[in-house]
């Protein structure tokens, strides 16, 4: 596993990349006592590769097409999509907004949005939740070209932006591309119609979020950098404002399979019901207690005992 490049990291980062740390190290043993063959893409790519050609790479990989996505009603329902394409492909994927299962603990999205943890048998992306929905697939996009490049990291990526470090700029510019292919965006944008209409109708065409659009608008030469500033923050801010109003909600034993990745729960409930892991080793890696709350994330989760 790479290092991890970041300064002065908080107690909550440094206790979440820890948790992750546990997490990846018991599913690789899984993985290697399995004789489950590792991922073929590990750092496959190379940071002066093409930006194009690598996004096409990841994805044919995953198997994610664009008429696939334009199937999908909403956006949340294409960012599970693409979270089950990249678990599928054998990384574990995790997403919570607090450290463990400690709701005072909450994780600053102005330390980081991501990061990444490549390893040969378990690479690991943790997602920061308290980001928007919008902003999760851009991230979650950005970690895996990280895992194609084969380096570790800890990411606060804002897609407006233009990072100074170059394997950041790389990651940046290939999740663009693998959510709003350019030369595809080229042929639909229509400048004709008004820009907030077609921001609208290409983001749900490409089932990502406006900002996402905006970027890739801007990308293309076809607004002027002030006129993108003032549309990316009044989006920003209704964006923002749309998902306070929604709140966070959601069912404990539901969202445990986010929270944890459900590549990751299966393998480890499986294999403590099994007898093949201690109950109290896979209490700590749930974030649980109680036997009896085990027992309903096996009923919850569908697992047979």
């Amino acid at each position: 596993m790479g290092a991890i490049p970041f300064e002065q990291p908080s107690p909550n980062l440094l206790e979440t990349i820890y948790i992750c740390q546990q997490r990846q190290e018991w599913y690789r043993e899984y993985m290697q006592l399995h004789k489950i063959d590792p991922p073929g893409f590990i750092a496959r790519a190379a940071i002066n590769d093409d930006i194009r050609s690598t996004a096409d790479d990841i994805r044919k990989t995953l198997k994610f097409a664009l008429e696939q996505r334009r199937q999908v009603r909403t956006w949340t329902d294409a960012l599970r999509l693409f979270v089950e394409q990249v678990e599928n492909l054998g990384i574990l994927v995790m997403a919570s907004g607090v450290v463990g299962c400690n709701n005072y603990r909450k994780l600053d999205l102005e330390e980081f949005r991501g990061l990444v943890l490549v390893d040969k048998f378990a690479p690991l992306i943790f997602i920061n939740a308290n980001d928007t929905k919008a902003a999760k697939m851009f991230t979650l996009a950005h970690e895996l070209a990280h895992v194609w490049l084969g380096e570790s990291g800890v990411s606060n990526i804002v897609t407006e932006r233009i990072p100074d470090q170059k394997t950041e700029r790389w990651c940046n510019q290939v999740a663009a591309e693998i959510l709003v292919p350019f030369h595809d965006l080229q042929k639909l944008y229509n400048t004709r119609n008004d820009m907030r209409s077609e921001m609208e109708r290409l983001a749900h065409r490409y089932k990502v979020s406006t900002l996402v659009i905006l970027r890739r608008i801007f990308d293309m030469g076809a607004i002027r950098q002030e006129t993108f500033w003032e549309m990316w923050y009044k989006e920003l801010e209704w964006l923002k404002s749309f998902e306070r109003q929604q709140g966070d909600g959601g069912d404990f034993y539901r969202t445990l399979g986010v929270r944890i990745s459900k590549r990751f729960a299966s393998a480890l409930v499986g294999s403590t019901l099994e007898g093949h892991t201690l109950f109290r080793d896979a209490f700590k890696m749930l974030g649980i207690k109680k036997q009896a709350t085990f027992n309903e994330i096996v009923y919850k989760l569908g697992y047979q005992k």
